[in-house]
């Protein structure tokens, strides 16, 4: 285990650093879905589940009277649905959650917070719920019970104990309801700071950036019927095969009808090679169905150069199919955008990009011959240094073509988190606008900070330079989520009081504050029974649509508290606010909801509609265009230069088929061909022999940014098909190698897909 030390030399203990011995490497799977997905999906649930708490918890998954799965933000159908309306990747969340294992005062005394760090990450999440507060005095070693009152005490003292409310940090996971999350900006508020982060910070906000700036909205333009209106999909830097499954069923409709779906990716996932579907009896016999009609292979972080070479080749060959009514009508830079198009050199496309320009233009006929085209993309396009520009870029693919505002295409960043875009339109942003604050304010009496409040990276240097001194995390796991482990540790231990509100043990419980609250909470699929009876809450899925959610199973232990009303016990011993009215009954936030943010006007009787309601979208009705003109921009970027040393190559963090974020469902890769384990490092068969190492050697993993170099140990090397010059490993076990001040212009997002690394040999096996 790597044991790092903060400023005042106590330890802080980061995750395992011990080379997986046991793992086995075979052949990528040449399709998904089918028999063996319903098999792993069923073994994992029942073996935490139990067979009846399995099959009553999968029978009201994404039901409309059931409850929404805790994993990625894909929508569900609008009409019917069939009744197994999940994938394989929101069993094991189902299971996850709803585990029957314990976690009780009495795990904590057993168990100091050094001897639960020795442990991995897999291994922690496995223990099972948290059941009950616990508290970590300043110096002790061990965890231990503390009540609801106490906590709440704690938090309000050291809260108001801060010589300004911009001393404290506000963190907010994707899970979280919508209505826990407004009432969480309304305390912080109300608190006075905006120092809201969420995990936004570090996926989509690249995506919201550039769309906003220019579609005048931050959120896709598509809705679920479209995919069976398109013609032309193209799914970039995205693995809707691991990270959004329930796409696979929408894409294989759209396969069976004709539609051309192109992947753009340093790695020809399976996910979109063939797809057995598992609810279909053909499926489970083994018949599949192909997706990607057409791969190309793009090195990491070629995008842009892609992308340009695709619309070079239009406007060079294929003018006729440029919609210049859309244009003249509607967009703004097209004649320079041109100019810049015809002076980039098809040399400096070709070598960035890893494609030939055959091949692009090959792509571009496809492409200009579509009428209606949808663009889908992830975490490929969005955690560069220019990844801003990269959604720019989709979007001027989008604009030449007409592509927006019309039935069948669109814009489509597929959020990875089932609440992550409903979490902003509830006001968890930084950066709000004068005119939220301006309603908020009004609604509820008081005078809103204006001031600009930290983002994810802003929050982890103020903690690490001691201008924070209280941490609170609404979910997730911060530490291993962000960048720069090491960094991100110490600026965590510098704080006085870091709470955590959690569901389950992860690592951020083990690097602490001076003191430290893990605050226990209902999860998605429990029963949540308030003064006014049972409660509903509310969530927002990639589409902008809102509907409910309701749990059906007993609280994993009568000490849980929902998330709403843990949010309303910190305001009351903080602020002195009595928000017991809308923990009674949550109709009254929605009631706040509904006078606060445009499009939820009578939200609680368009909650409890068939299938909830869409969020108006000017953008996908081509009515408006709310940039600083009134028009959609044509943008110009110049090609990325990554200056690489001989023996030098570019990383980026990928999952594997058996995490959810940071969550480890299990030690297998299935899609991939790996089993057993999780640090290796993907590599191109070339790469390999020309540094002079072999499939199945031991190395370090080194990155290198503005002279700093950072080092991540043991890992094996898989001889994979991937881009030369180009690596691939599983985060959070190589976040570490993140630069802290890696980011994305513009979005501040953290650079995860362009990590500049070196190999060498193993220093050792801890």
């Amino acid at each position: 285990m790597s044991v790092h030390e903060d400023d005042h030399g106590n330890p802080s203990f980061l995750s395992p650093e011990v080379l997986d011995e046991a793992i086995r490497v075979g052949t990528p799977s040449a399709s998904s879905g089918g028999l063996p997905a319903v098999t792993v999906a069923l073994t994992m649930a029942i073996k935490q589940m139990g067979v009846s708490r399995t099959m009553s918890s999968l029978r009201d998954l994404n039901q409309e009277a059931g409850f929404d799965c805790p994993g990625c933000a894909w929508p569900d159908p609008d009409g019917e649905r069939s009744r197994f309306e999940f994938c394989e990747n929101g069993a094991k969340a189902v299971a996850e959650e709803a585990t029957r294992d314990r976690i009780t005062a009495a795990f904590f005394a057993e168990h100091s917070v050094a001897a639960l760090a020795a442990h991995s990450d897999f291994w922690l999440g496995k223990r099972g719920r948290l059941t009950e507060p616990m508290y970590l005095p300043k110096g002790g070693t061990h965890y231990q019970p503390i009540t609801w009152d106490a906590a709440f005490d704690l938090v309000g003292r050291e809260l108001n104990a801060l010589a300004s409310p911009h001393e404290a940090v506000f963190y907010t996971s994707g899970r979280t309801s919508n209505e826990a999350a407004f009432l969480y900006q309304l305390f912080v508020r109300q608190f006075g700071t905006n120092n809201l982060p969420d995990c936004s910070n570090m996926c989509h906000e690249s995506s919201g950036v550039g769309m906003l700036e220019t579609l005048g909205t931050g959120k896709g333009s598509v809705s679920l019927a479209d995919f069976d209106l398109a013609d032309c999909i193209l799914v970039i830097g995205q693995n809707p095969g691991t990270n959004h499954p329930r796409m696979l069923s929408t894409l294989q409709r759209a396969a069976r009808r004709g539609c051309r779906i192109v992947s753009l990716n340093p790695l020809e996932e399976s996910g979109l090679k063939r797809f057995k579907h598992p609810q279909e009896v053909s499926g489970v016999l083994g018949f599949s169905t192909p997706l990607a009609t057409d791969y190309l292979p793009v090195r990491i972080n070629g995008d842009v150069a892609l992308l340009k070479g695709i619309q070079k080749a239009i406007v060079e060959s294929h003018a006729e199919c440029i919609d210049r009514a859309f244009i003249g009508e509607y967009t703004d830079g097209f004649a320079r955008y041109c100019d810049d198009l015809a002076a980039e050199s098809w040399d400096a496309i070709t070598v960035s990009s890893g494609i030939a320009e055959s091949r692009i233009r090959e792509l571009a006929a496809v492409i200009a011959s579509s009428n209606a085209m949808i663009c889908c993309w992830a975490m490929g396009i969005t955690q560069h240094e220019n990844a801003v520009a990269n959604v720019k870029e989709i979007v001027n693919l989008l604009l030449l073509g007409g592509h927006v505002g019309k039935p069948g295409a669109g814009a489509c960043p597929v959020r990875g988190h089932s609440n992550v875009q409903g979490d902003r339109t509830m006001g968890i942003w930084e950066r709000p606008t004068p005119s939220f604050l301006d309603r908020l304010g009004a609604e509820f009496d008081f005078a809103p900070p204006s001031e600009h409040g930290f983002d994810v990276v802003h929050a982890i240097e103020a903690m690490h330079q001691r201008r924070a001194h209280v941490f609170i995390a609404l979910g997730g796991n911060f530490l291993s989520a962000t960048p720069d482990t090491a960094y991100t540790a110490q600026a965590l231990r510098h704080c006085r009081l870091t709470v955590q509100v959690s569901t389950k043990l992860n690592r951020s419980h083990l690097i602490t504050g001076e003191h430290a609250l893990i605050l226990p909470c209902l999860g998605r699929t429990e029963r949540d029974i308030q003064a006014g009876g049972a409660q509903v809450v509310t969530v927002e899925n990639s589409m902008g649509i809102v509907h409910g959610s309701h749990g059906h199973l007993a609280p994993a232990s009568e000490q849980l508290r929902s998330e709403p009303a843990i949010v309303a016990g910190m305001a009351h011993a903080t602020l002195g606010v009595d928000w017991s009215g809308f923990i009674a009954d949550y109709d009254t936030i929605r009631d706040r909801i509904a006078r606060v943010i445009p499009g939820f006007d009578n939200m609680n009787a368009r909650v409890r509609e068939r299938g909830g309601f869409a969020l108006p979208h000017g953008v996908r009705d081509r009515r408006e265009f709310a940039t600083t003109n009134g028009r959609a921009q044509f943008t110009v970027h110049p090609i990325p230069q990554l200056e690489l040393e001989p023996d030098q190559l570019v990383m980026m963090t990928i999952r594997s088929h058996d995490q959810f974020n940071t969550t480890i469902y299990g030690l297998d890769d299935r899609y991939r061909g790996i089993a057993n384990g999780r640090r290796v490092v993907l590599l191109h068969a070339d790469d390999i022999d020309a540094q002079g190492f072999a499939e199945g050697d031991a190395v370090d993993l080194v990155s290198h940014f503005r002279g700093v170099q950072r080092r991540a140990q043991n890992f094996r090397i898989v001889t994979y098909a991937i881009p030369r010059g180009c690596a691939a490993t599983y985060f959070p076990e190589t976040n570490v190698l993140v630069p802290i001040d890696s980011l994305a212009a513009g979005s501040r997002t953290p650079a995860s897909k362009s990590v500049i690394i070196s190999l060498a040999r193993a220093s050792g096996r801890a």
